[in-house]
């Protein structure tokens, strides 16, 4: 056990990020801190630990920091918005980070060459509004993403006369209420429901 360890569970107290804790005077700065003039301050919510041998004083967080979208996360989103070269989705998950809100910087992008590893004419047979797509993080400078893989594109589209589900029929789509036939650019777990 090191002197961080050793700490006086008796004198802990709950604080919020930005709470006074203790002085430059009288404590070192420790972890989940920070020092505004002679001033230490909490970094996150959690609780107050002081190390009387060392002097220090740091915080041991409650709550975890939001995940962030790091390139090569597989998410899945909503297309919000379609132009010419490019579909705009909206990140509603990261695989793997469950079900956490996370931050984001308006939409990410699909752009017309990196829809599939061929030619892409049209990129409204590929992606409609409101379609649920599975892709890959390829910049998050930008946040630009892909759907080149058999597992990405597609996971749930709605029929652009009806608006409802269309069902997977071979290699395109069929509405089981009005019997349009559409084409998308289809990930291999469409309709299945798993990221």
């Amino acid at each position: 056990m090191d002197a961080e360890d050793e700490v006086n569970t008796e004198e802990s107290v709950f604080v919020m990020p930005g709470d006074f804790v203790g002085t430059t005077e009288e404590f070192r700065a420790g972890n989940g801190t920070y020092v505004n003039v002679a001033d230490i301050h909490s970094l996150s919510t959690g609780y107050v630990k002081i190390d009387r041998k060392s002097r220090t004083i740091s915080i041991v967080p409650q709550t975890s920091t939001p995940p962030q979208i790091n390139e090569g996360d597989i998410i899945v989103g909503s297309v919000v918005n379609m132009r010419e070269s490019v579909a705009l989705v909206e990140i509603g998950a990261i695989k793997g980070k469950g079900e956490r809100e996370f931050q984001t910087n308006g939409a990410a992008a699909i752009h017309v060459s990196n829809v599939k590893d061929s030619y892409v004419k049209n990129l409204g047979q590929e992606f409609s509004l409101s379609d649920v797509v599975k892709a890959k993080v390829i910049n998050t400078q930008n946040m630009r993403l892909t759907t080149d893989g058999k597992t990405l594109g597609v996971m749930k589209a709605f029929c652009s006369r009806c608006h409802s589900g269309l069902e997977k029929d071979d290699d395109r789509l069929k509405c089981p209420e009005c019997g349009r036939v559409e084409k998308r650019k289809l990930s291999s777990d469409y309709g299945t429901g798993l990221i």
